[in-house]
């Protein structure tokens, strides 16, 4: 799963997607497919896919109003299907 397949889900299922980094800050992919990193004061000195891809839990919110929730990876990843089944396979197969 990559940080623009995040972001593609974020925009299409009109959410906002919260996460931990390894580093300890937080980045939020918002209903934009915006990654930000609000704690961020100059130029990181780390790449936010490579960050992303260590993360294991996620806060997925809703913007229709529904309650936020706890998901894994595994669960980002179904989603990710679901929005367009074998992207997230092409997306490892670059030519």
């Amino acid at each position: 799963m990559k940080l623009t397949d995040l972001r593609r889900l974020t925009i299409r299922k009109n959410l906002r997607i919260r996460c931990q980094l390894p580093n300890g800050m937080e980045c939020v992919i918002d209903e934009h497919g915006l990654a930000q990193i609000p704690g961020l004061k100059s130029i990181p000195d780390f790449n936010i896919q490579e960050s992303i891809e260590g993360v294991e839990r996620f806060r997925i919110e809703p913007l229709s109003g529904d309650k936020p929730r706890d998901a894994r990876r595994e669960d980002l990843v179904k989603l990710v299907a679901s929005i367009a089944p074998g992207a997230a396979a092409a997306a490892d197969h670059d030519e």
